[in-house]
């Protein structure tokens, strides 16, 4: 019988992000964003049920069977940290492991750029990173609160559905509470937290107007708030934000969007052209006086135009991105276009004479 803790710290040693398990085929993996079948024998529905229950407690077999779905988290010692989605598909029951080191990466280790490192040394206000499933979000914050906890005297919380990065305690003080765990719900764990004396909090992602509402209202009340949307760009985000609200309440949202928010990062993996592994292709948008007046009218369709011409506030576009990338050899032509937020525009730019 397969051993799951065994396949993980196989699949670790080999650099997999993703490992899969599914009725009626072997062990699946993802590397540098491919899926590969690992050796083994195909997997029974039986065996899928053995290995999901092999790293649930009794309360949690009982909330899937309930509900046919769930997220947890545990860590390989040593090895690395998990966090697995288990579902039930055609009546038996998959899961998805996604592997996260156990050591958390400076910004300058993960490429990023430095305006990243400048937007953590607010005080208050609202920071989100956006970007797809799967595209370093989870990864890129926990560098930013890292800094914080490094460089800082503060109490950091974070909400998070499951807890991903571990933080130790550094010159900050890191509490971390888990969804279903430690509360309720971001929005319940939101609300309280405020009397918990907090100096930056995190929460893990912006679900429902009532968490941003609740995110907004702690950055009004002087915390530095970090989160995540799953959009591609900071006109997406915007968009998303203002949709969540009923007609009526969308020029006050704006407004405090105006006032508080901070900066959005938007990221994608991309797998370099040589194949050693994936870069982080990132969009920054910096809240200047432009920029906020743009937020606070709501023509996210004027964001674009700001962003490309504000490289001095340390922002840029992800077509201006995916271009030094591909100027720079670390990725391919094919892959610029395909993940730019404007073909047309990227097409011209990689055509446009130095």
């Amino acid at each position: 019988m397969l051993d799951l803790h065994d396949l993980l710290r196989d699949a670790a040693k080999k650099k997999v992000s993703d490992v899969f398990i599914k009725a009626n085929c072997p062990p699946a993996m993802r590397i540098n964003g491919k899926i590969t079948f690992a050796e083994g024998a195909i997997l029974s529905p039986d065996d899928c049920r053995t290995l999901a229950y092999s790293i649930m407690t009794h309360e949690q077999i009982g909330r899937f069977e309930h509900r046919h779905e769930l997220d947890l988290a545990f860590t390989i010692e040593n090895v690395t940290r998990i966090r697995a989605n288990i579902y039930q598909q055609r009546g038996a029951m998959g899961m998805v492991c996604r592997l996260i080191p156990l050591k958390i990466y400076t910004l300058e280790q993960l490429g990023m750029p430095p305006v990243l490192s400048e937007m953590t040394k607010n005080r208050q206000g609202l920071i989100l990173v956006t970007g797809p499933t799967g595209s370093g979000k989870s990864t890129t914050l926990a560098a930013m609160i890292d800094l914080i906890n490094s460089s800082r005297r503060t109490n950091i919380i974070t909400v998070e559905d499951p807890i991903e990065f571990i933080h130790p305690d550094k010159m900050s003080i890191v509490s971390q509470r888990e969804v279903g765990i430690d509360t309720d719900s971001f929005s319940d764990a939101l609300k309280y937290m405020l009397r918990q004396n907090p100096d930056i909090i995190l929460v893990g992602e912006l679900r429902d107007a009532e968490t941003l509402n609740v995110a907004l209202s702690a950055a009004e009340t002087g915390h530095l708030v970090f989160s995540t949307l799953h959009t591609a760009s900071a006109a997406e985000t915007l968009d998303r934000i203002i949709n969540m609200f009923p007609p009526s309440d969308r020029d006050m949202v704006c407004l405090r969007l105006a006032g508080f928010l901070k900066g959005v990062v938007s990221q994608k993996l991309l797998p370099r052209a040589d194949g050693t592994g994936r870069v982080g292709a990132i969009e920054v948008m910096v809240v200047t006086p432009t920029i906020s007046k743009l937020l606070e009218e709501g023509k996210a369709g004027g964001l674009y135009g700001a962003i490309a011409e504000g490289n001095f506030w340390g922002m840029q576009t992800m077509n201006q991105c995916l271009l030094k990338y591909y100027k720079a050899g670390l990725i391919g032509e094919d892959e610029a276009v395909a993940n730019a937020g404007n073909v047309t525009e990227m097409k011209q730019m990689i055509r446009r004479p130095a």
